[in-house]
């Protein structure tokens, strides 16, 4: 192909996007399938639009509005969302690898098994999102608001949500494996069944937090709130629990094998079936424990 046929391709190419971002800003056309990649959206009004299925493969899509959009197996790999507003958006199955949300709202959005590897989440609202299913490996999500969201079966391995608000998040079957939690903010979350294996929780609220059967195996959990929390059939072999809260936790069943338990609070905890050898309980405070088996 000549030089000239490739530059007027090109042309019409670029031609071509411009049209159709102005027509999907102007009003709520359908641009199932399109190919934008690459196209300034920047500020555009896309509300409610059909973009299922669309290339926005690098798009400049920074303060858009893509409220209720259609986003279904969108191609936004690359694409910078900054500050976008997609409240309530269906962005199920979409790919937004390496993709830059910062400050974006996604509250009620639809992220049902969406790839978000590699992007940038910082300062992003999932407040009641669905994410069940998606990959957010490695992702950076610190301090971000995601109380009350759907992360059922969520793939979070190697994740930091330090400081990250999870409310009320279910996390049922959660993939958190060296995830970072410092500081989390998790009363009332769901994570019966999760892989936290390797997990940073220092400092993490984990009042009333469901556990059952979650395993936490060698997680640091020093420092941290468990009052009430039920960690029936948990596995917390080897587990860091310095001077944490366990006040009136469920313990039921547990395996506290070779745990770390110095300085920790105990009150009123029930510890029926629970296993406890070789676990340092010094300075162990266990005033009113239920069943305390011999350590």
């Amino acid at each position: 192909m000549s030089h000239i046929k490739s530059v007027k391709m090109e042309k019409t190419k670029q031609a071509l996007n411009e049209e159709q971002g102005k027509q999907a800003a102007e009003s709520e056309v359908n641009l199932s399938g399109a190919d934008l990649a690459g196209a300034n959206l920047s500020g555009a009004d896309l509300a409610g639009a059909n973009l299922s299925k669309i290339n926005l493969r690098g798009a400049n899509l920074r303060e858009a509005n893509l409220q209720e959009a259609d986003l279904w197996e969108a191609d936004l790999r690359e694409a910078d969302l900054r500050e976008a507003d997609l409240r309530e958006a269906d962005l199920r199955e979409a790919d937004l690898y390496g993709a830059n949300l910062g400050g974006a709202d996604l509250s009620k959005a639809d992220l049902r098994g969406a790839n978000l590897t590699q992007a940038n989440l910082s300062g992003v609202n999932l407040w009641e999102a669905n994410l069940r299913g998606a990959d957010l490996r490695g992702v950076n999500l610190i301090g971000v608001t995601l109380s009350e969201a759907n992360l059922r079966e969520v793939n979070l391995r190697g994740a930091n949500l330090s400081g990250a608000d999870l409310r009320w998040a279910r996390l049922n079957d959660a993939d958190l494996r060296e995830a970072d939690l410092r500081e989390a903010y998790l009363v009332g979350a769901n994570l019966i069944g999760a892989d936290l294996t390797g997990a940073n929780l220092y400092g993490a609220n984990l009042v009333w937090v469901d556990l059952v059967r979650a395993d936490l195996v060698e997680v640091n959990l020093s420092g941290v709130n468990l009052y009430r929390a039920n960690l029936a059939g948990a596995d917390l072999r080897r587990v860091n629990l310095v001077g944490a809260n366990l006040s009136e936790a469920k313990l039921s069943e547990v395996s506290l094998n070779e745990a770390n338990l110095v300085g920790a609070n105990l009150t009123g905890a029930d510890l029926t079936g629970a296993d406890l050898s070789g676990a340092d309980l010094t300075g162990t405070d266990l005033t009113g424990a239920k069943a305390l088996p011999a350590a």
